[in-house]
């Protein structure tokens, strides 16, 4: 993308939208899908809120004000889509915080898109044991290696508790997966 603030009135204008925003699909749709994934863990939840997100992208980017970048807007609301869809399935399937993770971790051993080996499987184990947004702060910087200033744009939290928290979360990962 050449110029962001170009592109973004390209997405406002009616006779232009359409094409900004299989751009804008093209571009985010894969970094999207795999920031939900990592949340809601299925590959067909993460279908479903990829295409909630975009379809909340499509519908309110005439509010997107610009003070963020728009990569962050999006992560934002993919974010909260990811959040809304799990709280869904708690409130459905009558589950604890803890129980959900575990839900969670256990269904990537039934979800025939999950590619990862045990030693994966031990490491998203890990990843539940964390607290929502330890989970966040270490899925973006870890697998999707996002920059603290970006992350403190999508989680609307500062840069020094984002780097305390993924310290934390590391040193809890660690722990985990040295227990006997």
């Amino acid at each position: 993308m050449d110029n962001e603030q170009d592109f973004i009135q390209r997405l406002k204008t009616s006779s232009t939208k359409e094409a900004a925003f299989k751009e804008l699909l093209k571009l985010y749709k894969e970094r999207l899908y795999w920031h939900i994934r990592h949340i809601v863990k299925s590959h067909d939840d993460a279908d479903d809120v990829l295409q909630n997100t975009f379809i909340k992208v499509y519908k309110n980017i005439h509010n997107f004000k610009g003070d963020s970048k728009l990569f962050s807007w999006m992560y934002r609301i993919a974010t909260n889509e990811s959040i809304t869809h799990i709280n869904k399935n708690v409130k459905r399937l009558n589950l604890t915080n803890g129980e959900t993770q575990e839900h969670l971790v256990n269904s990537l051993t039934a979800d025939v898109y999950f590619e990862g080996d045990e030693i994966q499987y031990k490491l998203q184990q890990a990843i539940a044991t964390l607290p929502e947004k330890q989970q966040m702060v270490f899925n973006m910087k870890y697998f999707q290696d996002i920059k603290y200033k970006d992350m403190s744009d999508i989680l609307d939290t500062s840069e020094g508790a984002l780097k305390a928290s993924y310290h934390i979360a590391v040193k809890k990962i660690e722990a985990y997966l040295t227990q006997d």
